[in-house]
């Protein structure tokens, strides 16, 4: 390349335009967002506190139907943006469907466990306690 020939190649950098995407969200953060779902369904949380933990062998399947339910719903909505501000409404709505979708399986887990029968276990101890 001669000395001339610098400026050029230099100018056509610089006059290639920058894009990015922001929608659809790579793997990487995909994967980010089920270990963020994984860490809030069974770790201590308020959402534990106030729903009841999920043991870890059951978080990992949930938070990675959560998530994919998600983003099919945004990509649906979504598709290919075409815009950087179509990208970020997608983005946004599939940060709306993750929670929306966190908390709606958290509370009928816990309506479910609450709707469960007691085991024959436990008024056998309350029996046996009763009787002391």
């Amino acid at each position: 390349m001669g000395p001339d020939e610098l400026p050029k190649a230099a100018a056509a950098e610089e006059a290639a335009p920058f894009s990015f995407s922001i929608w659809p969200p790579t793997q990487r953060t995909r994967d980010a967002v089920v270990r963020r779902l994984v860490d809030t369904l069974a770790g201590d949380t308020l959402l534990c506190k106030r729903y009841g933990a999920v043991p870890a062998a059951d978080a990992e399947p949930a938070a990675r139907a959560i998530e994919a339910e998600a983003f099919d719903a945004a990509a649906v909505t979504g598709g290919a943006a075409a815009s950087v501000e179509e990208g970020i409404e997608a983005l946004q709505l599939y940060s709306k469907e993750v929670s929306r979708r966190l908390l709606d399986f958290v509370k009928s887990r816990s309506a479910a466990a609450k709707a469960e029968p007691p085991s024959e276990e436990a008024p056998a101890v309350k029996e046996e306690t009763s009787e002391a």
